[in-house]
């Protein structure tokens, strides 16, 4: 039960953080946008948006399910932008090879969690839904 609440609060701080950072550093995330994706500045944007709005959703016990699958689709959709970073490591040369590596099974292990913190959860004790 405890696990579980830090848990819930260690993934709404990580996506609200997140979320906040495309407004306050947008040229970080516009370096990683694949160059065939229209409208560059405003994906940024609009991904960190979803992640804060996401990352807030996680926190309210009534909202939970609904802003995991929707954190879900957003980590589903930024895959790309993984890709493009590890099959164009020259761009990134400041990062080292194996973080490039790294960050696709990361995302694969962000979606898990964010799955477990969100659905998983409410599906094996739908009666903790008001608790949690």
């Amino acid at each position: 039960m405890m696990a579980s609440k830090i848990s819930n609060v260690l993934l709404s701080v990580l996506f609200i953080v997140a979320g906040v950072n495309h407004f306050v550093s947008p040229e970080v995330y516009l370096m990683i946008m694949p160059p065939y994706l229209p409208w560059p500045l405003a994906l940024v944007y609009l991904s960190g948006f979803f992640e804060v709005v996401g990352g807030v959703g996680v926190a309210i016990p009534g909202l939970r399910r609904a802003a995991g699958w929707g954190l879900i689709a957003l980590l589903v959709a930024v895959l790309p932008a993984n890709v493009h970073m590890l099959t164009h490591a020259d761009q990134f040369p400041d990062i080292p090879y194996l973080a490039l590596v790294v960050r696709l099974p990361l995302q694969a292990l962000l979606i898990a969690w964010v799955w477990w913190v969100t659905v998983k959860q409410r599906d094996d004790c739908p009666q903790m839904e008001n608790k949690l």
